[in-house]
């Protein structure tokens, strides 16, 4: 039998969370793939369900927090004083994101060689800017974090739900959460709002033989992984504030 642990659920969640989300930016951007050209509201939506799968998995797999990402464990050692689990999480939802984006990268293997564009295909793995500059790329990315835990905050609170969420409903929530902030603030940078989904398939990238890549655009690695952390430790302090 396989032994269930929240850290190996942190690891698998992320795993299938970065499969299906850097899938859906491969199947939109990569040539000869028969989505190419599909547009933002399928990346929005594709990762909306990555995010439900890898909540599922997450939990299948022993991690009842299912956060999958260091915004969200940080905030909530904030919130509830418990730090322990920070360095395990973050350690395998880097190493679960890494290993999502490889096997993304093996699952569309013959159609990066047919792909001429090295920033699109950094685009299947990573994020970037719309406009490049740092400050307020920061800004972004800190805002839609501290969106996107304040409502999961809201959403788990007996504050807002005296009695919790009806069981399973959480999920959906969260998806539909990761939806909007897609939709309305994803655009100008690719909305990261999460460390590992950018660090470890920016790493990813970094060091598979990808064919016809470029650089990875380490000059702005800092941003998708400081503007979440601030944003999430934002909110982890209001959450703690209100009592949530």
């Amino acid at each position: 039998m396989i032994a269930r642990s929240p850290v190996l659920g942190e690891f698998m969640g992320t795993f299938v969370l970065l499969l299906l989300g850097n899938g859906v930016c491969a199947a939109v951007t990569l040539k000869s793939s028969k989505a190419k050209d599909a547009g933002w509201m399928v990346v929005a939506a594709g990762w909306a369900f990555a995010v439900l799968c890898g909540i599922f998995v997450s939990q299948l797999f022993g991690s009842a927090d299912a956060h999958m990402n260091p915004a969200f464990t940080l905030a909530f050692a904030i919130k509830g004083h418990a730090y322990g689990n920070l360095i395990p999480y973050v350690l395998a939802q880097v190493a679960g994101a890494f290993c999502g984006a490889a096997a993304t990268w093996l699952f569309y293997l013959p159609l990066w060689g047919l792909t001429e564009a090295q920033d699109a295909k950094l685009g299947v793995f990573a994020t970037s800017p719309a406009v490049r500059n740092y400050g307020w790329a920061l800004f972004c990315e800190a805002l839609a974090s501290f969106v996107l835990v304040i409502v999961a905050g809201g959403m788990s609170s007996k504050l807002v739900l005296t009695t919790g969420a009806a069981a399973g409903l959480s999920p959906f929530l969260v998806s539909l959460l990761i939806w909007s902030i897609g939709l309305s603030l994803g655009a100008t940078t690719g909305y990261a709002i999460n460390p590992a989904r950018d660090f470890g398939p920016r790493l990813a990238h970094a060091l598979l033989p990808i064919a016809g890549k470029g650089p990875s655009d380490w000059a702005y690695a800092w941003v998708p992984v400081l503007g979440p952390l601030l944003g999430g430790g934002l909110a982890g302090w209001v959450l703690l504030a209100l009592g949530a």
